[in-house]
């Protein structure tokens, strides 16, 4: 039985509204509108809020939502059934009145309601007595064609490949053929005398072999193999030089030990303020390059420049224009090719795949204008999908809640977390470079126990950073300390007294390094989530790669569950926001943003752009969509 249903304009209008028991569903409706329909996601057809499951349908045409809910331990076949039914026959019944946008009407449906919901209800009876008959094959997920087999190629038939035979064409040797000469009897027998004192001449010269005629010149030039001096490759006198775990006595030097460490303050630059955004060039600003390049150089044929005009996956949209209503008939081949696109910028599939759903359930049932293209609407509808996934549903302003700790006489925590090797401890590194430059003082807590060497790295960094910002330019100050307890003790112990020994020293800032670990590795996950629930960091930050693609969403669902399922609290800590690194290593292939925020809802704070302190960056919207959308 269905607890509610209720049908209103994308505007919010309530045209018709019936309610089944004394549940108030204001919010999960509310919940519905703003996680789904507001952030572009109406590819998902259901959605669960607070024990109950709310499934609805769009009409694009009149700008209607339909909206069933009911509870969530209910499985109800014939929801959608009902749906689809209700749509078309409130659609026939009122659509002058629809078409007029006259929705302050009084629209009377309850004996339509009643019937097709009994109807309804009856099919699905019928649909659960009947026999389950098995799937084809082209029902299956199985017979849904590869990403390879989608890839098209220049002059790729099939049906012609053939391994090639390469023939190799020796040179015909003509063998000089014996020579036959009639000899004497005394001419044969000198003949076998002479070959009798060869072989007996051979066998006195084997005892004393001649080497040095065997030896090719390089050979007798080369000497015995000698073991290789690698460069920079230390042996054990070297040890205490390249110790660097402990402060050197210099002798003599008047340079403190941090001028070992000084780098080039001009060639690392300043993070004054608010980090930047990503450098974006603009479609107008390369048509302009364009242009000007073209009165450069020489004549530009048309048919050229036409032909540059017609490339790309809205290609196929060209030729249907005028006033026609959108079907799925119409958008299925173009959304396959669009699936395409976004996998091959490195978009996870299943989320090219929601995308495309999403377009799809947009525009079914939109009537085009007299002068409108399918491909303008179909690429603005994905544009616009694309930027409100991408813009934050809340802003993380870091330096604002620094302020507001201070004011509270407390340390802001934030805490790093991710897989191994994505770069956690360097761009740990960048944002504390970023807090000194606004003149905050910052302790970094070396949690990860586990790794060699990672103590050591943070060490390094402190020092770069305070040779940076001495305490001089401070007041005396020191900018970054490092709290560390060594290896194989327990991270949230250490997160603990770290931020303890931070209040006590009025600090402004901790950063809490964590180990990498896999999203597989449960003891470490326990690890992490322990951590978090103990110390209750102010803002939890994903460090990930912008190379990766599918292995994205495994990672970042994974790392939200295990920090759900793991913490024994009511409210669990999950992924505040995310770190994406070596963003200048792919080029266009910017589909993990979209993978990543897609699947936790959460904003991408900072992106690294290189190796030095400072090569962070915030997220450009308009530029990564522009980036996917070429």
């Amino acid at each position: 039985m269905l607890d509610f249903f209720s049908i209103f304009s994308k505007g919010g209008i309530v045209l018709w509204c019936f309610q089944g028991t004394s549940q108030i569903f204001t919010s999960s409706v509310n919940a519905l509108i703003k996680a789904v329909i507001l952030q572009e996601r109406t590819g998902q057809l259901s959605y669960d809020h607070d024990n109950v499951t709310l499934k609805y349908k769009l009409d694009n045409e009149f700008e209607l939502v339909y909206v069933v809910a009911y509870q969530k331990i209910l499985k109800l076949s014939y929801v959608d059934k009902f749906l689809n039914d209700i749509h078309m026959e409130f659609r026939d019944a009122y659509k002058n009145e629809l078409q007029l946008q006259q929705f302050g009407k009084n629209f009377e449906i309850s004996e339509m309601f009643t019937s097709i919901l009994k109807s309804a209800e009856e099919w699905g009876k019928l649909q659960a007595a009947a026999p389950k008959v098995m799937k084809s094959f082209e029902e299956s997920q199985k017979s849904k064609k590869t990403v390879a087999s989608m890839i098209e190629r220049k002059g790729d038939d099939k049906e012609n490949k053939k391994v090639k035979k390469v023939e190799i064409k020796v040179p015909d040797v003509k063998i000089p053929e014996p020579i036959n000469v009639e000899l004497s009897e005394e001419d044969l027998i000198q003949q076998k005398r002479r070959e009798f004192a060869e072989k007996m001449a051979a066998g006195k010269n084997k005892s004393k072999p001649t080497t040095e005629k065997l030896k090719s010149p390089k050979a007798a030039s080369k000497k015995s193999k000698e073991s290789r001096v690698w460069p920079l490759g230390g042996a054990p006198k070297d040890m205490e030089t390249l110790d660097y775990t402990k402060d050197k006595d210099l002798g003599e030097s008047p340079l403190p030990q941090q001028a070992v460490y000084l780098p080039d303050p001009k060639a690392i630059g300043t993070l004054q303020g608010e980090v930047r955004d990503m450098d974006f060039e603009s479609e107008s600003e390369e048509e302009e390059e364009d242009v000007e390049e073209r009165g450069k150089n020489d004549y530009v044929p048309q048919q050229v420049s036409q032909q540059k005009k017609k490339t790309g996956i809205f290609s196929l949209f060209k030729n249907l224009v005028g006033s026609k209503t959108i079907s799925e008939e119409d958008m299925a081949p173009v959304l396959d090719k669009m699936r395409d696109h976004l996998i091959a910028k490195n978009v996870a599939s299943e989320i090219a795949g929601k995308l495309c759903d999403s377009v799809a359930a947009k525009l079914n049932g939109k009537v085009l204008g007299t002068f409108e293209s399918l491909a303008n609407t179909v690429k603005a509808s994905l544009t616009e999908s694309l930027v409100q996934i991408l813009s934050p549903r809340r802003r993380v302003d870091i330096l604002r809640d620094v302020y507001e700790s201070q004011k509270q006489k407390r340390p802001y925590v934030m805490s790093f977390c991710g897989v191994n090797g994505v770069g956690k401890s360097t761009n740990l590194a960048k944002i504390c470079f970023w807090l000194i430059e606004n003149n905050f003082r910052v302790l970094i807590a070396a949690c990860d126990t586990f790794r060699a060497g990672a103590v050591e790295q943070l060490r390094t960094h402190m020092r770069h950073l305070n040779s940076i910002h001495p305490p001089e330019k401070h007041g005396g100050l020191q900018m970054v300390q490092l709290y560390e307890k060594g290896y194989g003790k327990d991270a949230a112990g250490i997160a603990l007294e770290a931020i303890n020994h931070a209040q006590e020293a009025g600090i402004d800032v901790v950063m809490i390094d964590t180990a990498g670990r896999m999203q597989d590795n449960e003891p470490l996950m326990r690890a992490l989530a322990k951590l978090i629930k103990v110390n209750e960091p102010d803002l939890v930050l994903f460090v990930g790669e912008a190379l990766v693609g599918n292995e994205a969403v495994d990672q970042l669902v994974k790392f939200n569950q295990a920090l759900a399922d793991y913490s024994a609290s009511e409210n669990p800590h999950t992924i505040d926001g995310i770190v994406l690194t070596k963003f200048d290593t792919i080029d266009d292939k910017v589909g993990a943003a979209i993978s990543m925020t897609y699947i936790t809802g959460q904003p991408i704070v900072f992106i690294g752009t290189g190796q030095t302190y400072a090569d962070l960056k915030t997220l450009n919207v308009k530029a990564v969509v522009s980036i996917l959308m070429k």
